[in-house]
C-alpha cells in the first residue's frame, strides 16, 4: 500500500481508505447500502489491515450513529493500528441543536462520536457541510479547542464550495487556528466537477482530497451495461435519487471506455476506475466501500499497478465534459490559458502534474 501526506499536514494516510457507510444498515439510504454488523465488520477490518488500509471513515448521520458504533466495536483492541475519520454537521434530529456546526453542536457531536466509537480521540474530524448560520471564526475556534484538548488530531471539511473553503482557510490563517487538512469530495469518472475549482484550490492551499463514491454512486461497478435494464439487485433502485446525477449517454460512454481498458489490463471496471483517481492531482486517499469480503478484496486490487499514460488519456477523453462558466474560457481560449494555465488539457482533461503527486 502506498501512503501519502494528507494535504500539507503531517498526517500520512493510505492511498485507499475504507468507507463505513455500510456498517449498521439503518434507514432508507444506508439500509440499501448494507447492514454489516460488528462481527462482519471486524472481518472486513482484518482484510483492510492485511492490505495496508488503515483509514476508516464514518459519520454521525450514517445509520443514525450505528456506523460509528459498529466501527468502534470492529477496531476494539487495535485502536493504535487505525486512523478514524468521522464527520458531523448534517441533521441528526428535528431540534435546533441537532444540526449545524455551532460551538455547542460541535462539542456535543465530538463527545457523542467518541462515546459511540469507544475511543479517546478522533484522528480526522470533518464538517459534513457548510453552516452559513454560524460564523467561520466560531467554528474554527471550537475546532482549535477540540484539537488542543487532544480529542481531535486533524480537521477537515466535506462538500464545501470553493469560496466557503477559502473563506475558512483565510480566517484560520488570520487568527492562528489549525487549517483544514482535508476536503472530502465527490469525484469519479462520471463526476469530475471537483476539477474546475476545488482541485486547483486544494493544490494551491495544501488541502488533500479524500474521495467519496469513486464508482459514481454505484454506477461503475461493472454491472451496468448499455442497452440493458438496471439489474434487479442494484441498490440504485432505492438510492439513485439521493446521489449525484449523471446522464445515461455520458455514463455509458465512460463504461465503454472502462470496459476496454479493463480487458487490456486484465482488471475489473471498479479497479480501473479507482486506479484512474489515484493518479489525479490533490488526491490523498480514495474511500472504498464493501458490503462483503468479495467486494472488498476486489476493490483492494485497484492498487499495486498503474494505467499507462495512453490508457489514462482514453479515460480522460471519454469522461471529459465541457467546463461551466467561468471556467470554459480557460479551457478553450489560448489567451486565457496563457494567463492562467489550467491543470487539465482542453480536450482530454489530462493532468499537467506528475501522476504520483497528491498536491
Amino acid at each position: 500500500m502506498e501512503y501519502r501526506q494528507l494535504g500539507a499536514s503531517g498526517l500520512k494516510v493510505p492511498a485507499l481508505g475504507f468507507g463505513a457507510g455500510t456498517f449498521g444498515g439503518r434507514g432508507p439510504v444506508f439500509g440499501a447500502w448494507g447492514s454489516t454488523d460488528a462481527q462482519e465488520a471486524r472481518r472486513l477490518v482484518d482484510i483492510c489491515l492485511d492490505a495496508g488500509i488503515t483509514l476508516f471513515d464514518t459519520a454521525d448521520v450514517y445509520s443514525a450513529g450505528a456506523s460509528e458504533e459498529v466501527l468502534g466495536q470492529a477496531v476494539k483492541g487495535r485502536r493504535d493500528q487505525v486512523l478514524i475519520s468521522t464527520k458531523a454537521g448534517l441533521p441528526t434530529g428535528d431540534g435546533p441543536g441537532a444540526y449545524g456546526t455551532s460551538r455547542s453542536r460541535l462539542i456535543a457531536a465530538v463527545e457523542d462520536a467518541l462515546r459511540r466509537l469507544g475511543t479517546d480521540r478522533i484522528d480526522l474530524f470533518q464538517l459534513h457541510g457548510f453552516d452559513a448560520a454560524t460564523p467561520v471564526e466560531e467554528v474554527l475556534a471550537t475546532l482549535d479547542q477540540l484539537v488542543r484538548s487532544g480529542k481531535v488530531r486533524y480537521t477537515g471539511v466535506s462538500n464545501f464550495a470553493g469560496w466557503q473553503l477559502m473563506k475558512s482557510l483565510s480566517a484560520a490563517d488570520r487568527h492562528g487556528f489549525p487549517r483544514y487538512a482535508a476536503h472530502q469530495v465527490y469525484y469519479s469518472l462520471v463526476g469530475r466537477d471537483y476539477e474546475w475549482e476545488l482541485m486547483p484550490l486544494g493544490r494551491d492551499q495544501g488541502v488533500g482530497a479524500i474521495v467519496w463514491s469513486p464508482l459514481g454512486w454505484g454506477r461503475l461497478t461493472g454491472k451496468l451495461r448499455r442497452g440493458r435494464p438496471l439489474p434487479a439487485a442494484s441498490r440504485l433502485h432505492a438510492t439513485a435519487d439521493y446521489g449525484p446525477p449523471v446522464e445515461d449517454a455520458h455514463l455509458y460512454d465512460v463504461i465503454d471506455a472502462l470496459d476496454e481498458v479493463a480487458r487490456e489490463t486484465d482488471r475489473t471496471i471498479p479497479q480501473v476506475a479507482i486506479n484512474w483517481l489515484l493518479r489525479r492531482p490533490t488526491v490523498s486517499t480514495v474511500l472504498i466501500g464493501a458490503r462483503d469480503e468479495r467486494q472488498l478484496r476486489q476493490n483492494t486490487g485497484a492498487v499495486g499497478w498503474q494505467l499507462t499514460a495512453e490508457q489514462a488519456a482514453r479515460l480522460d477523453a471519454a469522461s471529459h465534459r465541457p467546463a461551466p462558466y467561468p471556467y470554459f474560457p480557460y479551457e478553450r481560449q489560448e489567451g486565457f490559458a496563457l494567463l492562467n494555465p489550467p491543470m487539465n488539457s482542453a480536450k482530454a482533461g489530462r493532468s499537467t502534474l506528475p501522476a504520483t503527486s497528491n498536491l
